[in-house]
């Protein structure tokens, strides 16, 4: 991949997560300018998408355990609550691809994508050492308790203006 490639892979990625967001659908917005010739089909979008999911997540349980370290369960549920915040969009695509995959292939993927993040979950929170089927499960428990206590922040309104402050908000936002 030459380095122009490269970043026009990344725009394209910020243009497919910002019509996500906006969308919330959990359908991959193949529509977007770019996204067939730059990711090719379903499968390799997802998993970039998946991928962006991931890294944000670890990051964020890694910045809320530096602030909650004796309450290791809780800083997991409470980055898997921002990650949701911050990527809305990318956590409808996730949802919807995980219970509908459109082939074999994508459910596979799915599959084997849940246990990895639901193993990171169980590990992070310190409630397991191995990462087995026990830490899916334990993860997938604690992926659940997320869920039941998640209560979305109302998406921002879109800015009207044009000046310099409002194109430093939108790339900031992207």
């Amino acid at each position: 991949m030459t380095w122009n490639s490269f970043h026009r892979r990344g725009e394209i990625l910020r243009t497919v997560i910002a019509t996500a967001d906006r969308r919330r659908d959990g359908l991959l917005p193949m529509d977007v300018d770019g996204v067939a010739q730059t990711f090719g089909d379903e499968l390799s979008l997802l998993g970039a998408l998946q991928l962006r999911w991931h890294t944000r997540l670890a990051g964020r349980i890694e910045r809320e355990l530096m602030h909650q370290p004796m309450e290791l369960e809780s800083a997991v549920v409470a980055a898997w609550h921002a990650t949701s915040d911050e990527l809305p969009g990318i956590r409808a695509i996730i949802d919807h691809y995980r219970h509908e995959p459109l082939d074999d292939a994508m459910a596979a993927m799915m599959t084997k994508s849940a246990a990895k993040e639901h193993i990171l979950l169980a590990v992070m929170a310190g409630r397991v050492s191995a990462q087995d089927a026990t830490a899916a499960r334990v993860g997938e428990s604690i992926e659940h308790t997320a869920r039941a206590t998640y209560r979305p922040i109302r998406p921002a309104a879109e800015p009207t203006g044009h000046g310099l402050l409002d194109r430093i908000r939108a790339a900031l936002a992207a």
